[in-house]
C-alpha cells in the first residue's frame, strides 16, 4: 500500500456522542432492583447508530429501553453495536473504577475480533462500546460515562486528496445502483454497517467483507464502504477507525490504492438522497506483523468538553405518580438483595385489604399497609371526624373536623391517595348491624339492615384479607361470621388502656378439600391439638375464648368508658403488629392455613412453622406497663357464637333471617343455638355437686 507523502492531508474522525432514551434508565432501574441487585459484573447491552441524519446533527450512539434484550434487533435502517455495561453499586466505586483498564479490555476484544477473523464475519463487532454507570435510585440521578474504543494506528493515516462527495464522483445511475445494491445486501437481516464496493460502468455492486477474495479477485484498487453516522462535510465518523485497522491487518498486502465510501443515506420529505456521501483516498501502511493490541482512545467528553462522566436527573422529568410508585417499591425490593431473597412482594401488593374501622387503629393499619406496598385498601366506618381525632388518628387533620366533620372512611381514603397516588383507596360509609343492638321490625328498618348486610357481604367477597378494627366487641361479630363462611383471612386488633391483642382467625379449609375427604367440622387429630402445634384451620377466632354471646357493650357507660381511652402509642404498636402478622401469613407456604405454636420456648422457631419473615403466631398480647408481649394460641371452641359450625351452617342456610333474629333477640338466642346455655347449666350443676361433696366430707 502506498505510503504517505509530504503533501498528504491528515485524516480526522468525528467522535461518537451518546444518546440515551429515558426508557433505558427506567429499564436499568428495574434490572438493578430485580435482577442485578448487588452483582456488579459486566453485562451485555446493545446500541445503534444511524447514517441518515440531517445536517448539523452530531455523530451519536443511541440506547433505548430494549438495549438489555438478549435477542436485540436495532431499529430499521440503523446499524447494530455491541456494548458492555459496568454498573457500580456505589458512587465511590464509580469514581475509582480503572478507566484505562476498562477501555484497554474493550480494545483487546476488538483486536482479537480482528486477528481471529470474527470481525470479518460480523463487522458490527468493530463498533463495540462500554458504558460505566451508577444509579442513585433514591434521587433518580444517573451518572454515566461512555467509551467508544478506537484502535490507534501505529502510523498516521492520511488522505491523498481532499474528500469529495459521490455527487461529483458518481453518476446519478451509479448512485441509484449503489442504493439498490445496498438494499439487496441488507434484505432479510440486520443493517450492514461495513461492506465492499465495486464500480463497473453505471453498475455499482456491494458485497460483504467476508467475500473479499471472490468480490475483488486480483484487483488491487479497492473501495470499502461503511455506514457513516457523521454529517460533517470533510470528515468521516468514528466507525471508520476500527475498519481501517481491520483492512490494514487483513488485506493491506493486496492493496495498492484504498478508497473509502462514507455512505450517508438520508430521506427528506419522502425523497431518498445519498449524494452527500463522501469518498476518501487513503494512505495507510500495513500492520500484519503487529501482534500486540494497539493503544486505544475513546472516552467520551462531558458537556464541558472535558474527559469526565455525565449525569442525568430524571426526577423532574418523570411522571410524579410513576416516580412515587417506583420509590415506594424501592425499600421493599432492597430487602431481597441481602436479607430476604425469597420475599414474594407480589403476594403482598396484590392482597386486597378491607379495613373495618377507620379510627385510631384503622388509620395506622392503612399507613403500615402502604409501607408494605399494598395497592388496594378499602376503609369502612359510619362516623365523622371529630375535633379529638386528628391528634390520635394519623390520617386526619383539623380541616377534616370543621362543619360537622367529614365521613371518616372517605376522608381517610382521600388522605391515602394524597400520600401515595398509586394506591387504590376507597372509603365506604356503612353501619354494621350488631347483636344486642335491635334494629326493629319496621319495614324501613329491616330494609336498611338488609342493605347494610348485603353491602358488607359484597365487600368481603371483593377482598382477600379483613382487618377488624372497630371500637366494640359486638361490631366484630357479623364480619367474623361472614368471613368464616367465605374462607377469608381475618386479622383482629383490639386495645385496652395499656394492653393490646392481635390475632388471626383460624381459616377454614376450602370446601374442595373437604369434599375430597376432609371433615365438614374441620376437626383436628387429638395429638396435634393437644400438643405444641395447632393446625391453621383449627385456630380460634376473637370470640372463641368467650362463654357468653356478644351484647350491647355501650349501655350504661360513662364518658370515659364510651371513648377508647388508651395510652397514645399503643394503637401504633398494635396496628404495626396486625399488618406484620398479615404479611408473615402471606409469606408462609401454607398461607392462612399456617399452623401456630402453643409453646413459649425458642425451639418453636422451626422451619416447618415459619415464613421467610419468621414465626407466624396465632395471637399477640402486649402489656405496655411491663413492655412485654406473649404469643398464646388457642383451639377453635365448638360452641363459639361466631365461628362454630352451628352458627356458620345457620347463616348459610337461613341467611338474613338468621342474622335479623340475632340482632333483635337477647344474647340468649346465640347461647341457646350454640349450646352455651346448656354449658352454663352443666357448670352450675357441677358446682352444686362439688359443694355437696364438701359438706358430706365435713
Amino acid at each position: 500500500m502506498s505510503e504517505g507523502n509530504a503533501s498528504a492531508i491528515p485524516l480526522q474522525f468525528a467522535p461518537f456522542g451518546s444518546a440515551l432514551d429515558a426508557g433505558f434508565w427506567h429499564k436499568l432501574t428495574q434490572n438493578k432492583l430485580e435482577v442485578y441487585k448487588l452483582d456488579d459484573q459486566p453485562r451485555p447491552i446493545h446500541g445503534f447508530y444511524y447514517n441518515g441524519d440531517a445536517p448539523g446533527l452530531p455523530c451519536r450512539m443511541s440506547l433505548e429501553f430494549n438495549a438489555f434484550d438478549e435477542n436485540y434487533k436495532s431499529p430499521p435502517r440503523c446499524c447494530l453495536s455491541y456494548g458492555t455495561l459496568h454498573n457500580m453499586n456505589t458512587m465511590e466505586a464509580f469514581k475509582e473504577s480503572d478507566k484505562k483498564a476498562l477501555i484497554d479490555s474493550a480494545a483487546q476484544k476488538i483486536w482479537e475480533d480482528i486477528t481471529s477473523g470474527a470481525a470479518v464475519q460480523n463487522p458490527s463487532l468493530l463498533t463495540r462500546f462500554l458504558l460505566l454507570t451508577f444509579a442513585d435510585l433514591k434521587k433518580y440521578y444517573y451518572y454515566y460515562w461512555f467509551a467508544f474504543p478506537a484502535l490507534c494506528y501505529h502510523d498516521n493515516i492520511t488522505l491523498a486528496t481532499e474528500p469529495v462527495t459521490i455527487k461529483t464522483a458518481f453518476t446519478e445511475k451509479q448512485i441509484s445502483s449503489l442504493q439498490q445494491s445496498y438494499d439487496t445486501l441488507c434484505e432479510g437481516g440486520q443493517q450492514v454497517g461495513f461492506f465492499l464496493v465495486k464500480r463497473e460502468g453505471d453498475e455499482v455492486t456491494v458485497g460483504n467483507l467476508r467475500d473479499w477474495d471472490t468480490f475483488f479477485g486480483s484487483q488491487r484498487k479497492v473501495t470499502v464502504g461503511f455506514c457513516d453516522p457523521c454529517t460533517l462535510d470533510k470528515h468521516p465518523g468514528w466507525p471508520l477507525r476500527n475498519l481501517l485497522a481491520l483492512v490494514a491487518y487483513k488485506w493491506s498486502d493486496r492493496i495498492d490504492e484504498l478508497e473509502i465510501l462514507c455512505f450517508r443515506d438520508r430521506v427528506r420529505e419522502g425523497v431518498r438522497d445519498s449524494s452527500h456521501s463522501l469518498l476518501l483516498q487513503v494512505n495507510m501502511a500495513a500492520v500484519q506483523s503487529q501482534t500486540e493490541c494497539p493503544k486505544c482512545v475513546g472516552w467520551e467528553k462531558n458537556q464541558k468538553g472535558k474527559l469526565g462522566p455525565r449525569m442525568v436527573n430524571l426526577s423532574a422529568s418523570m411522571d410524579p405518580a410513576r416516580l412515587a410508585e417506583s420509590a415506594v417499591d424501592l425499600n421493599l425490593k432492597l430487602m431481597r438483595w441481602r436479607l430476604l431473597p425469597s420475599l414474594d412482594l407480589d403476594k403482598i401488593s396484590s392482597c386486597r385489604c378491607l379495613l373495618l374501622g377507620s379510627g385510631t387503629l384503622g388509620c395506622n393499619v392503612a399507613r403500615c399497609l402502604l409501607g408494605w406496598g399494598v395497592r388496594t385498601i378499602t376503609l369502612v366506618d359510619n362516623s365523622k371526624v371529630s375535633f379529638s381525632n386528628p391528634v390520635r388518628q394519623s390520617l386526619f387533620e383539623f380541616e377534616d373536623c370543621v362543619q360537622g366533620g367529614k365521613p371518616k372512611a372517605e376522608a381517610a381514603a382521600e388522605k391515602l391517595k394524597r400520600i401515595f397516588p398509586g394506591v387504590n383507596a376507597t372509603g365506604v360509609t356503612l353501619s354494621i348491624p350488631m347483636p344486642g343492638h335491635p334494629v326493629g321490625t319496621s319495614e324501613e328498618a329491616v330494609s336498611q339492615t338488609r342493605e347494610d348486610v348485603q353491602k358488607l357481604e359484597e365487600l368481603l367477597d371483593s377482598h382477600d384479607a379483613v382487618f377488624l378494627l372497630m371500637d366494640t366487641r359486638e361490631s366484630r361479630w357479623l364480619p367474623t361470621v361472614m368471613a368464616a363462611s367465605k374462607r377469608k383471612l381475618v386479622i383482629n386488633a383490639a386495645l385496652g388502656f395499656d394492653t393490646y391483642m392481635v390475632c388471626r382467625h383460624g381459616l377454614k379449609r376450602p370446601l374442595s378439600d373437604q369434599a375430597e375427604g376432609g371433615s365438614s367440622a374441620d376437626t383436628a387429630p387429638m395429638h396435634s391439638t393437644m400438643g405444641r402445634v395447632i393446625p391453621g384451620h383449627m385456630l380460634g377466632c376473637y370470640f372463641c375464648n368467650d362463654v357468653v354471646a356478644p351484647g350491647n357493650s355501650t349501655r350504661d357507660r360513662t364518658l370515659d368508658q364510651q371513648c377508647t381511652v388508651t395510652r397514645p402509642g399503643i394503637s401504633m404498636v398494635a396496628a404495626a403488629m396486625a399488618v406484620e402478622l398479615l404479611v408473615s401469613v402471606l409469606q408462609h407456604p401454607d398461607g392462612g392455613q399456617a399452623s401456630a405454636d402453643t409453646t413459649g420456648k425458642d425451639d418453636h422457631f422451626s422451619a416447618d412453622y415459619t415464613s421467610p419473615l419468621g414465626l407466624v403466631p396465632h395471637q399477640l398480647r402486649g402489656f405496655l406497663s411491663r413492655f412485654h408481649t406473649v404469643l398464646p394460641a388457642s383451639i377453635r371452641f365448638n360452641r363459639c357464637t361466631a365461628c362454630s359450625e352451628l352458627v356458620i351452617q345457620k347463616y348459610e342456610s337461613d341467611g338474613f333471617d338468621f342474622l335479623l333474629e340475632a340482632f333483635n333477640s337477647p344474647s340468649s338466642y346465640l347461647e341457646d343455638l350454640t349450646g352455651l346455655t346448656q354449658l352454663h347449666l352443666e357448670t352450675q350443676d357441677a358446682e352444686i355437686w362439688e359443694l355437696s361433696d364438701d359438706e358430706d366430707m365435713m
